[in-house]
């Protein structure tokens, strides 16, 4: 009997004027020895003939063949010179149209799940990209290629944690404002499904943290928790989720890390990314939730510093590639 095998993963360049070309040719060389885990870039074959072996390819169904040997790398381009730490707004429809690419071959099957490699925004909006952010771009492709509004959701697994977020780049003053029950039931629901569909945990645990100190302490604190936070909870209850109401953000992620919960939704980024990150710093891998096709991402961002004096960390983007693998599995019941 044949075992059944799946696609391999693409990989974006991310800017490659940051750390993405060195933390990718490492990657590479960490998992090469497993068919498993074989991927492809979708970059310039230049930014990592100095690193390792590089065979171009003309499709993603060459990469599996050749990846022991080899980082396939799907060309994309023109890209002009690049120099490591120094961002260049020429690379801009490169790095956009690798992303384009990989989310279209995620589409049509050609591979199993996109790993993407940091970006910088802001170089991005200088070239004419109109999207909030990676994700949002990735989400709105997905979108319009399927006929379906998307809501993506973050989360960042990493320690022995999985922990999404209710909101994401945003001040704190703005947070309360923008908490709104239904949409915190969407996201509760989102959760829920992914923790059955990627994690493949058949009665998933999911807890809100409270927005406030000691979860609003009865109101003491703050109103957010009994007018917001924990209604949505018994609503979601009420939908068979087993969902906790708002609980002190100081103890529910050792609570999570012993086994209570199986994910928790924190009110702000820094409320979820500090234990994370904290647990794991070189380890964290950001997961978008709610899209039609998988993604990760390393939880760092370009790195430009660390490109320009060759102290890069692969850690990150080797969780990634090892978590896309492993939800792709999942979900294909493999």
């Amino acid at each position: 009997m044949t075992t059944p095998t799946l696609p391999p993963l693409a990989m974006t360049m991310g800017d490659p004027a940051g750390v993405g070309p060195a933390i990718t040719a490492a990657t590479w060389r960490e998992l090469r020895s497993d068919p498993g885990l074989a991927f492809y870039v979708i970059g310039a074959p230049t930014l990592y003939q100095s690193a390792c072996p590089v065979h171009e390819i003309a499709s993603p169904a060459e990469a599996a063949a050749i990846f022991s040997e080899a980082l396939p790398v799907l060309p994309v381009g023109p890209l002009p010179d690049v120099t490591p730490g120094q961002p260049n707004v020429d690379t801009a429809p490169a790095i956009i149209s690798a992303i384009g690419s990989g989310v279209a071959h995620c589409l049509d099957g050609r591979a199993a799940g996109l790993v993407t490699n940091p970006i910088n925004k802001s170089l991005l909006y200088g070239a004419g990209f109109r999207h909030p952010g990676h994700t949002e771009y990735i989400a709105d492709l997905c979108a319009a290629a399927t006929g379906k509004p998307l809501r993506p959701v973050m989360m960042l697994i990493g320690g022995g944690l999985r922990v999404a977020l209710a909101t994401i780049h945003q001040s704190l003053s703005s947070v309360p404002a923008s908490l709104e029950t239904n949409a915190l039931v969407e996201l509760g629901e989102i959760v829920h499904a992914a923790l059955i569909a990627d994690f493949g945990i058949s009665e998933p645990r999911i807890a809100f943290t409270g927005l406030n100190p000691h979860a609003g302490e009865g109101g003491a604190m703050g109103h957010e928790e009994i007018d917001i936070i924990n209604p949505a909870a018994n609503i979601l209850r009420q939908r068979n989720i087993l969902m906790s109401d708002a609980r002190a953000a100081d103890t529910v992620f050792a609570e999570a890390l012993s086994g209570a919960f199986d994910a928790v939704i924190a009110m702000t980024h820094d409320q979820g990314l500090i234990p994370v990150k904290t647990l794991d710093i070189w380890g964290g891998v950001n997961m978008t939730l709610g899209l039609p096709i998988v993604r990760t991402s390393p939880d760092h961002g370009t790195g430009y510093d660390a490109a320009a004096s060759g102290n890069t960390h692969a850690g990150s983007l080797i969780a990634a590639v090892r978590a896309a693998s492993s939800v792709a599995r999942t979900r294909n019941k493999l």
